[in-house]
């Protein structure tokens, strides 16, 4: 099927979604196996610890003997109840991040306690777009209090005045339930999203041209033989040439291949071919922390322009990176935050 196409289905038994653009698989969340984890965007009411020295924050119990590890210590007390949302994947033998700084989500916007304020995503670019939706979600926001900002998604764009009120008015109901419960032991208050909300949320903008929801969407849709293909390291780049991502505890490798090609003009297409590739992989492979790239061979004055492509292909993907820049031994590195569980640990027991 042609376009792009947003998939929700089952795999290993768990709710999952794809999104799927000409046949390449452009996205992928599963709901994770019972013992993962304390997902990305899950909020807890937590017991804090006392700070500790030397790692600048202080640790938090979770609920069923998990630990949180929280860096926001001003005026916390040791003991006393704290909301804390899971900011980030936990990594192996680690406690979970969490942030005080509290996010709800839907679909067209994000209540921000503590942020306060009004505005609207950048991608809304038309003014009389953006002050028709300000007014909106002025008359949407009366009575919320100083402190609670709201920020428009840019699909909030794209639906009538009733519709986002609604979702902004559900929004402001789940927040409050969540902040005014404030009292006791460690609790789950509010469950990260699963595989078919995520999608729903995550992939309204740009609009989807299909929503197969169905069981058999995986299988019309060769979801599980793109899946494969994304559990292989090895990529290949046309021409030859190839990408080999390993994760590793302390980082992930990125090995970028000429092929029998290796004259610097292939190494030049190679690597431009890599870095317009790599937020796709790593975000399919669920992927992320440290990267480093070991790019082909290439003369050192056409670093400024790889890097060009590389910071424009993480621009237009929407990736939250910080690209570090190149070593003294011509690695390229750059940190991506880990938003969710590595698709090779999501889907294990997969039998690809």
């Amino acid at each position: 099927m042609k376009g792009t196409v947003v998939a929700l289905d089952h795999l290993l038994g768990r709710p999952a979604a794809a999104l799927v653009h000409d046949g390449r698989l452009e996205d992928f969340f599963i709901d994770p196996p019972a013992d993962a984890a304390p997902q990305a965007g899950a909020i807890f009411r937590a017991r804090p610890g006392r700070p500790v020295k030397g790692l600048g924050g202080a640790f938090v119990d979770l609920p069923g003997g998990a630990r949180g590890f929280l860096r926001q210590t001003d005026g916390l007390a040791p003991g006393r109840p704290v909301l804390v949302q899971v900011s980030g994947q936990a990594e192996p033998g680690k406690a979970v991040p969490v942030t005080t700084r509290l996010l709800f989500k839907s679909r067209f916007a994000i209540l921000t306690p503590g942020a306060p304020g009004l505005n609207l995503s950048r991608a809304i670019r038309e003014p009389e777009l953006r002050a028709r939706l300000a007014a909106l979600a002025g008359e949407a926001m009366a009575g919320a209090g100083p402190d609670l900002g709201l920020v428009l998604r840019t699909a909030a764009g794209a639906v009538d005045a009733g519709v986002l009120a609604d979702d902004i008015a559900a929004l402001r109901a789940a927040a409050a339930a969540v902040l005014a419960d404030c009292e006791g032991g460690p609790e789950l208050l509010l469950d990260a999203p699963g595989a078919h909300e995520f999608a729903w949320r995550e992939w309204a903008h740009p609009a989807p041209d299909a929503v197969e929801d169905r069981p058999g969407a995986f299988a019309d849709l060769g979801v599980e033989e793109l899946l494969d293909a994304a559990l292989d390291p090895a990529m290949g780049l046309g021409e030859g040439a190839s990408m080999v991502l390993e994760p590793t505890r302390a980082l992930v490798a990125v090995d970028v291949n000429t092929g029998a090609d290796t004259t610097p003009a292939a190494g030049m297409k190679a690597n431009t071919a890599a870095a317009r590739a790599l937020p796709r992989a790593l975000r399919v492979r669920g992927l992320g922390g440290q990267v480093t790239v070991d790019f082909a061979p290439m003369p050192r004055r056409d670093r400024g322009v790889l890097e060009q492509v590389m910071k424009a292909a993480f621009r237009d993907m929407g990736e939250e990176v910080t690209l570090a820049g190149w070593t003294p031994l011509g690695h390229y590195e750059l940190t991506r935050r880990r938003d969710r569980l590595p698709l090779a640990e999501a889907l294990r027991g997969w039998p690809g």
